[in-house]
């Protein structure tokens, strides 16, 4: 049984930064390629940044320069490093992970506001 367990939500100011966590648990974390999404109110789930198994990332156009996705295998981790945040990234950051079926967080909360 699979389980990823995000942390490091928060609220934050404009222009500020947060590092998004997302330890996974039961399964063989480096063989599977990771993203983050987020969900904000009233709007469709979105992949924001995703990583491969052997490193490669890729990022929505909106966060890109900003945002900074990377996984520490030892640690069956994988980051999201936000920085320059803006009002519009506030949502609910979900984890992901590419396996069949496919495993998700339980999500934490972003909130960009001054």
């Amino acid at each position: 049984q699979v389980q990823l367990v995000e942390s490091g939500g928060g609220l934050v100011q404009p222009g500020g930064s947060l590092r998004l966590s997302c330890v996974a648990s039961g399964s063989a974390f480096s063989s599977y390629a990771m993203a983050w999404y987020r969900q904000a109110p009233g709007k469709q789930r979105e992949l924001v940044a995703g990583i491969s198994d052997r490193g490669t990332t890729s990022y929505v156009d909106s966060v890109k320069g900003r945002f900074t996705i990377s996984r520490d295998n030892a640690k069956s981790t994988v980051y999201l490093q936000m920085n320059s945040l803006k009002p519009e990234d506030t949502a609910v950051y979900y984890c992901w992970m590419r396996r069949a079926p496919p495993a998700w967080g339980q999500g934490t909360q972003v909130t960009v506001s001054s």
